[in-house]
This record gives structure tokens, C-alpha cells and sequence, in this order.
């Protein structure tokens, strides 16, 4: 029978979406009676029902291409800014399923495009999910589309800042993206050669910090480089965090979880804060100049890496099949070497952090990089 799919991307844009968005596409012309459109600009595409049809024309050339040819957003479907207000707008999107007759709603996406999935999950629409994130924090899936390109974007940078911080006899500390997991940093500071890398999973403590660079010193060697996760904390700022979080779980009374969701929130918003203050704490413990490089976006654009090309095609076109058997509510997770469908109710309000026996910390530390503690 006709199938008709409706793909979405939302969330952060990542390179290799095009790359799946082509796979569906391309597998989906190959079988007869299939039809796929794309929404644009995430769930809001759906939600106004902004629709372009994906066929050869629309897919050619798009491979190498970064971003997402339909577009994203942020906006989630129970929480949406329509008209000055903010309104649950899930059942309007329940009725334009149903009005372009889509059989199946692929969305691709990170952590809150999949909470929002899920969602319409619950509205009796089929879905599949496809993980995209640059942060390769999706619970269930070894990794997601965008995380090689912008690790190898994250440990270039690295690269280049080596040769400047030897130069001027600098520490440069290098803020990386990945919100509260660190498998970017980690990642791309041991490829980079950093010689302390910072993440959430491990609080630092400032003094350790300054004294493996105070014997980087002793030894000659007269600059270094920190690699810090966008969430790393300090031991003390990570205490307050965790009491915080506490007083949240037993608030008894509106008033009490309120205040401790805003110092939560202010916690989470001094990021960028905490890495200016870690590199003026560096440069005031250790007498050594002290410069600061976030790189931001730069992490999300340009072409997809040819691992994330490959792992986009193999996604897609495993989604592909599990439309064909409809094997729907679930995200298409790579396990191994092999695509599974995993349960989006396994996936969703899960965050993938970085054991602190995994692998990549062992390989730190046998190569003499701090991290922290």
C-alpha cells in the first residue's frame, strides 16, 4: 500500500541532517507508492503546516551540505509562542498529520525534539526518531548524527591554538559546546593535545588545575592549553548545584521549588561566566597570561565529517525500513556496528553522560592530561 512520510528537524542545527534527510528521500524513491514531505522549521513547520515535497530535485546535492534544507527551531508543540501567547498547540498538529494523510512523522533531532516526539507519540501518531546531536548526550545510541564533525571541528581549533599559546608562553582555556556532557571536550582535547580538560561529569578543583600547569612549568614547558565543557564546574559551584537540586526534590511548599528552579537556572546560565572566571583564577594562581577562545557555533557548521555522512545514511535508510515493516514509537539508535529500534519511551528524559570509568578518561590520564580532581 501508498505510504506517505513527514520528516521534521528541530532543535540545534547539526551537520549530516541533510545527509538523512537525503537517505529517507532516496530510499523512499526506490520503493513504489512512496511519498515523502519535509516541514519546515521543526515542530512551528508542522504546527502552520509549511510543507515542501522532498523529491529528486530537492535531495540533489545535499549531502555535503551542513544545516538542514527544511530549517528548525526550538519550539515545542505544548509550549509554542503563537500571537503574543504561549499555547499548547500539540492537537493542531495532530490535524495536520492528518490532513497531509502521512502514515508516519519522522523527527530528527536531540534530546528536547525527542521529549516533544514523544508527545505526539501520545496522541496516536506514528513516529520515528533519528538522533542528532553535536553533544552525543542521547541516552540509548552509542553516538548521533553531528558529534564527529564538530569534535573534529572542536579538536582543529585545538590544533591552531597550540601554536599561538607557545608562542605568547599562554594558557589558552577553550570553552567547547555539549551541554552537560562532556564527551566533546573529552573527546577533542585528547585528540587536540590538551593538557587539562574540564567536563560536568568530573568537578574540578582549581588549586589541581593550576598546579599541573605550575609543573608543566617547572619542566619548561611555558604554555598550556585547557579544554572546558560548556557545563564544567568547580567542586564548590558544583555543592551549590547539588543542593539546589535537593531543595527542588523536597520542596514542600510552590514558593521553595520556585526559588531553588531560579538559582538552578541561574546556575545554568553563568556557563560562559565561569569560564571567564576560571581563566582569571588560572592567570592570578599561576603568574602565566591567560587568554579565553569559545567557540560557540562554530561547532555546528560547515560539512558533515565522512562519518557523519556515513552514520546519517545508514539512520535513514534503516528508517526507512522500519517504516516498511512499521515499526513505529521508537528512535533509530546505532549499537555497534548495526541500527535498532529502541523504544522511545527508553530514550526520552534520559541524558548519555560520560562514565567516569570509560575508556577515553583512562587514555587521559595515561597521557598526563589533568582533569581536575
Amino acid at each position: 500500500m501508498a505510504k506517505s512520510v513527514g520528516i521534521l528537524t528541530a532543535g540545534g542545527d547539526s551537520p549530516g541532517l541533510n545527509a538523512a534527510i537525503r537517505a529517507i528521500g532516496k530510499m523512499a524513491m526506490s520503493s513504489s507508492g512512496i511519498q515523502v514531505i519535509g516541514f519546515r522549521d521543526g515542530y512551528r513547520g508542522l504546527m502552520e503546516n509549511r510543507t515542501m515535497r522532498l523529491d529528486e530535485a530537492a535531495l540533489s546535492g545535499i549531502l555535503t551540505i551542513g544545516g538542514t534544507l527544511l530549517g528548525t527551531s526550538r519550539d515545542k508543540p505544548h509550549r509554542m509562542p503563537v500571537g503574543g501567547k504561549v499555547l499548547d498547540m500539540t492537537d493542531t498538529m495532530v490535524d495536520t498529520y492528518h490532513k497531509n494523510h502521512l502514515d508516519v512523522l519522522v523527527c530528527i533531532g536531540g534530546g528536547g525534539t525527542h521529549k516533544n516526539a514523544y508527545r505526539l507519540l501520545q496522541k496516536d501518531l506514528n513516529i520515528i526518531t533519528l538522533p542528532k546531536t553535536i553533544d552525543n548526550d542521547l541516552a540509548m545510541t552509542d553516538t548521533s548524527i553531528g558529534f564527529d564533525t564538530a569534535k573534529g571541528i572542536a579538536t582543529e581549533a585545538i590544533d591552531r591554538l597550540h601554536s599561538t599559546a607557545h608562542s605568547h608562553h599562554r594558557i589558552v582555556v577553550v570553552g567547547i559546546m555539549g551541554h552537560n556532557a562532556g564527551w566533546l571536550a573529552l573527546g577533542s582535547g585528547i585528540a587536540g593535545g590538551a593538557n587539562v580538560i574540564l567536563i560536568p561529569e568530573m568537578p574540578y578543583d582549581i588549586d589541581v588545575v593550576a598546579d599541573a600547569i605550575r609543573q608543566r612549568s617547572r619542566h619548561g614547558k611555558n604554555f598550556s592549553i585547557v579544554a572546558v565543557a560548556e557545563g564544567a564546574m568547580s567542586k564548590e559551584d558544583a555543592a551549590v548545584m547539588q543542593t539546589a537540586l535537593q531543595t527542588k526534590e523536597s520542596a514542600e511548599t510552590k514558593t521553595d521549588k520556585k526559588e531553588a528552579k531560579a538559582l538552578l537556572t541561574e546556575l545554568k546560565t553563568q556557563q560562559t561566566d565561569n569560564i571567564l572566571s576560571l581563566t582569571k583564577q588560572l592567570e592570578s594562581l599561576t603568574g602565566l597570561e591567560s587568554r579565553v577562545t569559545i567557540l560557540g557555533h562554530l561547532q555546528r557548521g560547515g560539512s558533515p565529517s565522512p562519518v557523519d555522512r556515513l552514520l546519517a545514511t545508514q539512520l535513514g535508510t534503516a528508517c526507512l525500513s522500519m517504516i516498511h515493516d512499521e515499526n513505529y514509537g521508537v528512535m533509530a539508535a546505532l549499537r555497534g556496528d548495526q541500527v535498532e529500534a529502541v523504544p522511545l519511551e527508553d530514550v526520552v528524559g534520559k541524558r548519555k553522560t560520560i562514565p567516569l570509568d570509560h575508556s577515553w578518561i583512562e587514555t587521559a590520564h595515561r597521557v598526563g592530561i589533568s582533569l581536575g580532581n
